[in-house]
């Protein structure tokens, strides 16, 4: 990755909200001890090397990793355990959302990661950015047990702290790729496939469900998926929240507002705070799928231009199948 591009770095716009200091709708949960990881020597920091050998990824064969479990941690998200060059195991939360795998300094310490001068700029929702945070040289990445390696192709960055229970971010649209992979909400499993061998179609909508095209609006391979109106949502598994609209979108659609169901303020990475109403549910259109009673929250305090996203809450009902080669999403509601 390019220095200017890593300095100028835009994280999701959606992580931590539901992993801030004080997660939506709710008092923050006791802080998970885990379990220990062995000593190990610090993580060296290193200038990046003038010239990275990048592999041929359209070239290169890549095991398609055995499924792993993953957990819902109320406040915390879908944390999997991890492994950093067969070190840890570490508790992870996933974040489709997210633009790069994120791991905090005591992780990348464990897993003798090496880190680079490169600064990098996070921000959340609100805009705020206070987080140290600089690039990796890429790590051994595996998922449920240690020798269950991930790709691991995209963006590595370790950060100065997260919240207690949380020692990483990890965005599969990154660390699987150029692999699919599934996002099995109900079965609680991530899951891996060859696109190349078993491709997601357009055909391929399942009852009850659609296929949506994968907008990729930038280098982040994040999932963005169109809305009826043109308007464009993010998938963020990251979020707590369900269907996540500004004020000014709230207006624009008519939504009544008037009528609070709950309400909270999230902390976001860069330190910002987030005020997030839960009002009426709406209804939602995605592809060929009509889904009704759609949990919506009304944020308040983020910056003009933040994203519609489509958070946990919208996504616990279905299996989501990403097929970064045929940029399309399969969303399967639970059968």
């Amino acid at each position: 990755m390019a220095e200017g591009r890593i300095a100028r770095f835009l994280l999701s716009l959606a992580l931590l909200t539901s992993l801030g200091a004080a997660p939506a709708f709710g008092a923050a949960p006791r802080a998970s001890q885990g379990k220990r990881h062995p000593k190990t020597a610090p993580a060296g920091r290193v200038a990046r090397p003038a010239t990275v050998a990048t592999p041929d990824i359209a070239q290169a064969h890549y095991d398609v990793p055995k499924p792993a479990k993953f957990e819902d941690v109320e406040g915390r998200g879908l944390i999997v355990e991890v492994w950093l060059n067969t070190i840890g195991p570490f508790r992870f939360a996933i974040d489709t959302g997210a633009g790069a795998t994120l791991i905090s300094k005591h992780a990348a310490e464990q897993g003798q990661l090496q880190v680079t001068e490169n600064p990098v700029d996070l921000r959340g929702l609100s805009s705020a950015s206070s987080v140290e945070a600089h690039e990796a040289i890429r790590p051994k990445i595996a998922v449920g047990d240690p020798t269950n390696l991930l790709p691991a192709q995209g963006d590595t960055i370790v950060v100065g702290n997260l919240p207690d229970g949380v020692d990483g971010i990890l965005d599969p649209t990154q660390s699987y790729w150029p692999l699919g992979f599934v996002l099995d909400m109900p079965a609680h499993e991530l899951r891996g496939f060859d696109p190349v061998t078993t491709p997601v179609t357009a055909s391929d909508g399942p009852a009850g469900g659609t296929v949506v095209k994968w907008i990729d609006e930038d280098e982040s391979r994040r999932p963005w998926v169109e809305l009826p109106d043109g308007r464009r949502a993010l998938i963020d598994s990251g979020s707590r929240f369900g269907f996540a609209i500004t004020e000014a979108t709230a207006r624009q659609l008519n939504l009544r507002s008037d009528e609070i169901l709950k309400q909270g303020t999230v902390h976001d990475l860069g330190g910002g705070e987030v005020f997030a109403r839960r009002i009426p549910p709406v209804t939602v259109r995605l592809g060929s799928m009509t889904l009704h009673d759609f949990p919506t929250d009304m944020l308040s305090g983020v910056v003009a231009d933040a994203p519609i996203l489509l958070g946990r809450d919208a996504l616990r009902p279905f299996q989501l199948t990403f097929d970064p080669r045929a940029k399309l999403i399969k969303i399967a509601p639970k059968q």
